[in-house]
């Protein structure tokens, strides 16, 4: 989440808290070797990874601790806030609805939020839904004018993050530029809202996490502010020269349809193996969600919640990432089936180590 990456985080070895745990099948595994290198050398105090490969066999990776303090071990393929990733979720729902016949992609907010969406630059009448989907709306992301320590403890509606946006002009016309905000999201999960009359976690319960046997996954319940299953504890810095803390517990209504689901990376992998394979989307909707955008650096493009990222071995793999007070996640699927992903229990504290998490993800899916 935006608001997790405006907090610059500070550099910590952590080395001698947090000696990776090396089983022996994997020791001298490109990924477990990439494991070990974020703990060892760029200071998360853990990281996993769950690879799948082409005839769907998985192997699950741990490396550092499962908690700073008690040194416990790393939960294999244990639950973590996967932030971002729901707005692929989100998508999904939007876009099953589009093949239902009950949204338009190319209706305006407008059409379902009448008067909702005004502000400086900024009219629902001109914001289509499939450029809230593909981040070129041009709203303002309310994330980057929240402090995690001050949203921890607070149950927020979504109302409340869309006021935070439309109190800021708008970053650029509709349809001009590509740029990520958060409020888009937050839009979408409305208009899901509305067009079914149903609670968004219901719907994404229903449409997804159930019908693809997401065992691992939910949407947390309002107040809900524990990780229910086995889980890496999460750790956070605020402000950026402020110590490491534990940031496992609190309130992620901040994040909703943008970023407050709970997973595991193995049911990560599931999810865009399913949807990629046509299980959750059809043919017409997925081709969509799979029509790109460039965005930013590196090769990363931009469909309608989901992103392609090109591999070293060539090719690309689709999915989406997350950062979220306390965890990241990186990884996705490609077309011949394999798929992997990377969480790590803090934002990492510099490109450099950005890029190895990426690295890692190259890794599993190249290897």
């Amino acid at each position: 989440m935006s608001a997790a990456v405006a907090v610059a985080i500070g550099v910590m070895t952590l080395g001698a808290l947090a000696p990776p745990s090396v089983s022996a099948a994997a020791g001298a595994d490109a990924v477990q070797r990439a494991l070990n290198g974020l703990v060892r050398d760029d200071g998360m105090p853990a990281a996993l990874a769950s690879v799948q490969d082409r005839d769907g066999r998985t192997r699950t990776y741990t490396a550092g601790v499962g908690d700073l303090t008690t040194g416990s071990k790393v939960p294999r393929d244990g639950q973590v806030r996967i932030g971002s990733n729901t707005k692929t979720f989100t998508a999904v729902v939007v876009l099953q609805l589009v093949g239902e016949g009950k949204i338009g992609l190319d209706a305006t907010v407008d059409t379902y939020l009448p008067g909702l969406v005004r502000g400086e630059g900024i009219d629902g009448r001109h914001i289509t839904v499939r450029q809230l989907l593909q981040h070129t709306s041009g709203l303002p992301d309310y994330g980057v004018h929240i402090d995690d320590d001050e949203m921890r403890n607070r149950y927020v509606e979504p109302r409340e993050l869309l006021d935070i946006a439309l109190r800021h002009k708008a970053d650029a016309e509709p349809g001009k530029t590509w740029g990520y905000s958060n409020t888009n999201y937050v839009l979408a999960g409305l208009i899901v809202q509305k067009v079914t009359g149903r609670p968004l976690a219901e719907e994404m319960d229903r449409r997804i996490i159930k019908r693809i046997g997401l065992r691992h996954t939910y949407f947390p319940a309002p107040g809900e502010m524990t990780i229910r299953e086995p889980h890496p504890q999460g750790y956070h810095r605020n402000p950026a020269d402020g110590p490491l803390r534990d940031f496992t517990e609190m309130d992620p209504s901040w994040a909703w349809a943008a970023g407050q689901l709970i997973s595991t990376n193995s049911d990560l992998n599931r999810f865009f193996t399913e949807l990629l394979a046509g299980r959750l989307l059809p043919a017409a909707q997925l081709a969509q969600m799979r029509t790109t955008v460039p965005a930013g650096t590196s090769g990363l493009r931009y469909g309608l919640g989901l992103t392609s990222r090109p591999l070293s071995c060539g090719g690309v793999y689709w999915g989406h990432g997350g950062d979220i007070a306390g965890y990241e996640t990186r990884g996705g699927v490609t077309d011949d089936g394999r798929a992997a992903n990377v969480t790590v229990t803090t934002i990492p504290t510099d490109d450099s180590a950005a890029e190895h998490v990426k690295d890692a993800v190259d890794k599993a899916l190249c290897g």
